[in-house]
């Protein structure tokens, strides 16, 4: 499988995330917080079930921030698949808006649901959106893990959280603030990443139940296929298939057989 964003465009970011990752948690680990006090009193469990956390966290962060998001390849095989399935699925009559379109881009001829990414310069399968964050494209391949790690790294923030308010005595005193001030800080940048994290994923659930996309959800107006389509919705198979399929169904899906499989069920 090949890779997704280069390391050299997306090195700072990764960094910075692994920074802040890490830093935060040793930071947990020196002031008197929760995890502390079991570190200190030998009951180990606790601290090293968070650590392994975390680095299950930065694990998912890194193998979605590299992957292939589903770029779109001009592979023989893959030519040959699609063109025996979009025949024996596409209807002889098809509206000239809703053909498969060659990108202006990179002059491939794109499935239904991919679009060109202007940051990664390629065309992904089933794009959802580019990720500053990953500094990689959320597409076909990487989504279902990107919506892993979401979850993974927002129970992180919320132990995180309640760890980090366990070692906040509040005092009004100058000479507290000099001792707990990065702890302080730490905790306002988890508060931060918890609400971002618990959107994003609440988002990308809902959207996911309905198999539908956020450049899909946010750009209805502007895609051929949707503006031409009677159904609110052609790739909507019921909220436990679409989550299903999501998330066990381990191929890439010929788009276009769905579609216009919906399509000739309405005109029927």
């Amino acid at each position: 499988m090949r890779l997704g964003a280069p390391w050299g465009r997306g090195c700072l970011v990764r960094a910075a995330h692994t920074g802040l990752s890490w830093g935060i948690t040793v930071g947990l680990f020196l002031y008197p917080t929760d995890l502390r006090r079991q570190e200190e009193e030998g009951q180990l469990l606790q601290p090293l079930c968070f650590v392994s956390l975390v680095l299950c966290s930065v694990l998912l962060y890194f193998i979605v921030s590299l992957m292939d998001p589903g770029y779109v390849e001009q592979d023989a095989e893959e030519k040959e698949e699609v063109k025996e399935e979009q025949k024996a699925m596409i209807p002889q009559q098809v509206p000239t808006a809703v053909r498969l379109r060659r990108c202006g881009y990179c002059m491939l001829k794109q499935p239904m649901r991919a679009k060109h990414c202007q940051a990664c310069q390629h065309c992904v399968r089933r794009y959802d959106h580019h990720c500053p964050w990953i500094e990689n494209c959320v597409g076909e391949r990487n989504h279902p893990l990107f919506v892993i790690y979401l979850a993974v790294q927002l129970v992180v923030l919320l132990w995180a959280l309640q760890v980090a308010w366990s070692g906040l005595n509040f005092e009004l005193s100058w000479l507290w603030l000099q001792h707990n001030l990065l702890l302080l800080l730490s905790f306002l940048v988890i508060v931060v990443f918890t609400v971002v994290a618990s959107l994003l994923l609440v988002s990308h659930l809902y959207l996911v139940s309905c198999n539908s996309t956020t450049w899909e959800f946010m750009s209805r107006h502007r895609i051929s296929y949707l503006k031409q389509c009677k159904e609110e919705n052609p790739f909507d198979q019921g909220i436990f298939r679409n989550l299903w399929k999501f998330f066990c169904a381990c191929r890439l899906v010929a788009w276009e057989s769905l579609y216009f499989q919906g399509e000739g069920d309405t005109n029927v």
